[in-house]
């Protein structure tokens, strides 16, 4: 039996909150590690923490300026070395969705080249053991927060599917700010063998009045889609969840979107204010449909989809009204050119980057004042399947019957 399989069943036997004794004590007998450490990504995105039996993770290093953050970011092995020690930084993620990095001491005069393939390998299986493990233990959760979060933002953060999502199809990423005090954006998604649905959500009000609300819309849609309703009952379906909850008081602004994932065919639904923008070519234009009804805002509202067509290479944005409503000192809104530059100087990132690089030029633009509403971005990727017909549609016809209208 090879080290790996020895170290993935010792992972599985292990208590929730002893996988790290596990990899440590196998990586120390099997590959002469001197020190293994595991950082996880905290929630805004901005350090990773490292995993310690403690309220708060202590010593943190930014991503953004590390050894480790250069993993975490490229998500490639990064190698570095001391007077004493070889350091193999190694990226944890489970099917796109970044969790942090394993770093691995060695002593100088090894070369830990031929090792890091079973490295990566073991760094897999802790990210999985991890995923199941966070359902019996805090540890894993605890280890994300650089501060605490709010009541708020700890119900929102449970409710998310995670920050980034990979299939061949398509490739996701999201991020929220302030990440410890949302109140009602909140985004899901969902990948079958056919299809992918995409929301982004927004709840009316601030703190748990909204996190509430944005919970409620949120289940109403998940239990819709799990019961096999099409896009336009799942609406309904919610709508109707809402407003038997609230009576037309508070609603839920949302944008719902299915994506056939053979044919890059979407079916859309606008209700609300999210909004759409798409890169393609180098070209920056929003996608815009007809408004529809927010969630619970009256009595068994009728939802009609709208339909486009995503090509492979597309790129598309979805923000938050508190994206692209920020003003500049100015006064002009962040959505009305700053965003579109924001998303063409970002082309070249892989989109779990996208939606923090785009906040961090909204903080510049919008000056020295804190945002006044949350700030939500989801990037998506589309690439298709190769047997798909996307490569075969005109100009006109991948723009949309939905967009005819709405530009």
């Amino acid at each position: 039996m090879d080290e790996i399989t020895v170290v993935e069943q010792a992972l599985r036997r292990a208590a929730p909150h002893m996988l790290m004794n596990v990899v440590d004590e196998a990586l120390r007998k099997h590959y002469g590690a001197q020190r293994v450490e595991l950082r996880l990504a905290d929630y805004g995105l901005r350090s990773l923490q490292l995993v310690e039996h403690l309220p708060l993770a202590t010593s943190p290093v930014l991503i953004h300026d590390s050894p480790q953050g250069r993993a975490f970011g490229a998500q490639e092995p990064y190698v570095t070395r001391d007077a004493e020690s070889v350091f193999a930084h190694l990226p944890v993620t489970i099917r796109g969705d970044r969790m942090g990095v394993l770093t691995v001491a060695m002593p100088a005069d090894r070369d830990p080249s031929p090792l890091l393939p079973e490295l990566q390998h073991i760094c897999e299986a802790l990210g999985h053991e991890i995923l199941v493990a966070e359902r019996d233990t805090d540890l894993y959760v605890l280890a994300r927060r650089a501060v605490r979060l709010t009541l708020a933002a700890e119900m929102q953060w449970q409710l998310l599917p995670g920050r980034s999502c990979a299939r061949p199809e398509f490739a996701l990423g999201a991020h929220l700010e302030p990440a410890y005090a949302i109140f009602g954006d909140n985004y899901d998604w969902s990948a079958s063998a056919d299809h992918l649905t995409l929301t982004v959500t927004n709840g009316m009000g601030e703190g748990i009045e909204a996190a509430l609300l944005t919970n409620l819309a949120v289940n109403a849609l998940r239990n819709a889609r799990r019961a096999g309703l099409d896009l336009a009952d799942q609406a309904a379906l919610a709508d109707q969840a809402v407003y038997a909850q609230y009576h037309g008081s508070a609603f839920v602004s949302v944008l719902l979107l299915r994506f056939d994932l053979a044919t890059g065919d979407v079916e859309a639904i606008d209700a609300g204010s999210p909004r759409l923008w798409r890169l393609r070519d180098r070209s920056v234009e929003p996608v815009s449909f007809e408004a529809q009804l927010p969630l619970g805002m009256f009595e068994d509202s009728v939802y009609v989809p709208e339909r486009f067509t995503v090509r492979p290479g597309d790129r598309l944005l979805f923000g938050s009204d508190g994206v692209y409503d920020a003003a500049s000192p100015e006064g002009e809104s962040y959505g009305d050119r700053a965003l579109a530059r924001a998303l063409t100087a970002t082309r070249l990132l892989p989109p779990t980057q996208v939606p923090g690089a785009v906040l961090r030029e909204l903080a510049r633009y919008h000056g020295s004042t804190p945002l006044e509403d949350d700030a939500l971005v989801v990037c998506l990727d589309w690439h298709g399947r190769e047997d798909g017909r996307e490569d075969g549609r005109q100009d006109g016809e991948d723009a949309g019957r939905s967009e005819a209208d709405g530009d």
